[in-house]
């Protein structure tokens, strides 16, 4: 067998584009992942909505989960019982996120009453 081992190899050259990496500010990024996360989004769908794969989105998710701060504010659901009497402290406030991602502020003392008929009003507009 008759191997050719002194053949030029460098008379063709085929060069073969790729395309542009592309560089996403932190800003860019979180908010891709909040989009991705928003109420009927599907990770997917964000994904080629901004020309990325969706293991990339998956990987940016996992990211800003891990380096969210874990003794911040837990968010838990706010239920109203007939007869009970909610309060804030004079120098406290409240942050209601409904389902439609408004978001109420309360901040001091305030009437349950009037909150149930804000937020009620909030869900539905």
């Amino acid at each position: 067998m008759d191997i050719d081992t002194h053949r030029n190899l460098g008379d063709r050259l085929e060069v073969i584009e790729t395309g542009r990496r592309r560089r996403w500010t932190e800003e860019a990024k979180r908010r891709i992942v909040e989009e991705s996360y928003a109420p009927g989004a599907t990770a997917s769908a964000v994904a080629r909505r901004h020309g990325l794969s969706p293991a990339h989105l998956f990987a940016w998710r996992r990211f800003f989960r891990e380096c969210a701060p874990q003794d911040g504010p837990k968010f838990v659901p706010l239920v109203f019982e007939a007869g009970e009497r909610a309060r804030a402290r004079a120098d406290g406030s409240m942050s209601i996120v409904l389902r439609n991602g408004r978001r109420i502020v309360v901040r001091g003392a305030f009437d349950d009453e009037a909150l149930r008929r804000v937020v009620r009003v909030a869900e539905t507009a």
